[in-house]
């Protein structure tokens, strides 16, 4: 699995935006891996709709976050994914939570990875017979049956 993330900020009162895209390898698609999602500590600022955060307003005036973003990877069948997410107006343009999400999304990712990888191959095949003494019981009365077949 890659993950790749940029974040990107225009001059003036325009939020952040984070863009994520995640891409599973061929051989973790092969393990048909679920989606993980993991709670990431990236705030969701007030109304994170608007590109933009006035001063004095909104995350600017105190107001705190709605919450913190959910990361995912894919699963095996989407192959890759992402997100773009807004994040919070901040003075100094500071975002270590960035990584650090990112960080736990790899270590959740790893542990489900390990797990599918632990699940091992297998092939089982089988076969029985009649078993002999049945077979020597029925044995006469099929030769006989085939023998009137013949005959008649």
């Amino acid at each position: 699995m890659r993950i790749e993330w940029s974040i990107e900020k225009k001059r003036g009162n325009l939020r952040p935006v984070l863009r994520y895209h995640v891409i599973l390898e061929r051989h973790e698609e092969h393990l048909a891996l679920p989606m993980v999602r993991v709670a990431s500590t990236i705030p969701e600022p007030p109304s994170s709709w608007q590109a933009f955060c006035y001063p004095d307003q909104l995350e600017r005036a105190g107001t705190p976050p709605v919450g913190c973003y959910l990361l995912e990877t894919p699963n095996h069948k989407r192959k890759s994914g992402g997100a773009e997410l807004r994040l919070p107006w901040r003075p100094d343009n500071s975002y270590p939570e960035v990584a650090e999400s990112f960080a736990a999304l790899r270590a959740a990712f790893e542990a489900e990875l390990a797990s599918a990888h632990n699940s091992a191959p297998m092939q089982l095949r089988g076969e029985l017979e009649l078993r002999p003494t049945l077979r020597e019981a029925i044995a006469p009365a099929v030769v006989a049956e085939r023998l009137l077949k013949l005959v008649g």
